[in-house]
């Protein structure tokens, strides 16, 4: 059986509890879309863990996470992320795929992200991550694919 959690809106809606809830039963969790502009906190056994980019599955023993083709990855942000995990004493080695569809977010996108903003008549207050200059050279098909 395959379970898909999917969001009605941007946000905190709750999919991180809801994924986290199934991600023991299920042998992989993806993550289809989205980057590290945000996050969920996770606690299992007493321990808290901010997310950004790696799916709450990778807490469970076992099993494998995908970072998917609609996702936008920052290398610096999932390295950190890696390193965090790795001093928690979570294993993720071999256990974390990454689409080669999957667009990367380069160290520059994150200045073109804050000016492209700061140019708009009513600036939507971005984040300055570059999320937003990936996916709009992603959807120009100019992007960096992993």
């Amino acid at each position: 059986m395959n379970i898909v959690v999917i969001g009605a809106q941007w946000g905190d809606e709750g999919k991180g509890k809801i994924v986290d809830f199934l991600a023991g039963n299920a042998d992989s969790i993806v993550r289809f879309s989205g980057g590290a502009n945000a996050g969920h906190t996770i606690v299992a056994d007493g321990e808290q863990y901010a997310l950004h980019l790696i799916p709450s599955g990778i807490l469970y023993a076992g099993k494998k996470v995908i970072l998917g083709s609609g996702m936008v990855i920052d290398p610096e942000s999932l390295f950190a992320e890696l390193a965090l995990l790795e001093t928690r004493g979570i294993d993720w080695k071999g256990r974390v795929f990454i689409s080669e569809r999957a667009h990367l977010v380069l160290p520059r996108y994150r200045a073109l992200d804050r000016e492209r903003d700061a140019r708009r008549k009513k600036p939507i207050g971005t984040t300055g991550r570059g999320i937003g200059e990936t996916y709009a050279m992603k959807s120009e098909r100019d992007g960096i694919r992993l």
